[in-house]
């Protein structure tokens, strides 16, 4: 097998950072990691500059099409602090669809999902948003197929609850680990595809 001309990455995205290169934004961006990226990487699956963790980047084009534009569903998952208690009730109507806004007045029930009551990991990281752990709220693990723009957001909206903190932790079987906000790891092309569950390139 010849050796890939492509590199495969995975960043703990911070709290406050744009999944981005370039722009005239005024938060900080990817450029601003301590790594020597080669030219041409881009991330693959963007997390809002407010979310935090497993953020995939790549010098391969082709990978965006392969993994969120295929008809072959893949799995994210995502620990998420929420304001208050979260009542079984609410979970079962997470778990089962809820009504979020797409685009203007067009709304979209989103598709079933997993949704459970976790206990705060150990060791976890802290964000640049400190939430006071003596103040009411529930950390769910969140398992879906799917990602609407801002789709957990405004899905716990739905339910009333808000979204403290939001953390992507998986994409099938390639996981954030313990990597730290602001790490970067390099991943051999043939354990990013086989983890991703997406077709190796001939």
């Amino acid at each position: 097998m010849s050796m890939s001309i492509h590199r495969y990455f995975i960043v703990n995205k911070p709290f406050r950072m744009l999944s981005q290169f370039t722009g005239a934004e005024s938060l900080p961006m990817l450029g601003e990691l301590a790594y020597d990226f080669p030219a041409g990487t881009h991330c693959i699956g963007r997390l809002d500059s407010t979310s935090e963790g497993l953020l995939l980047l790549t010098t391969n084009q082709q990978v965006t099409r392969l993994l969120f534009e295929s008809q072959t569903p893949h799995l994210r998952q995502y620990l998420v602090q929420v304001y208050k208690q979260v009542s079984p009730a609410t979970l079962q109507q997470l778990r089962t669809g809820v009504p979020i806004q797409i685009s203007g007045a067009l709304h979209y029930i989103t598709t079933p999902c997993e949704v459970e009551i976790v206990e705060k990991p150990d060791g976890l990281f802290e964000s640049g948003w400190s939430y006071p752990d003596d103040r009411p709220h529930t950390w769910l693990l969140i398992s879906l197929t799917e990602g609407k723009f801002r789709q957990i957001r405004k899905m716990l909206k739905a339910v009333r609850h808000h979204c403290q903190r939001l953390i992507r932790v998986a994409i099938e079987d390639l996981t954030l680990g313990d990597l730290q906000p602001g790490q970067v790891r390099e991943i051999p092309e043939s354990e990013f595809f086989a983890k991703l569950k997406i077709p190796y390139p001939n």
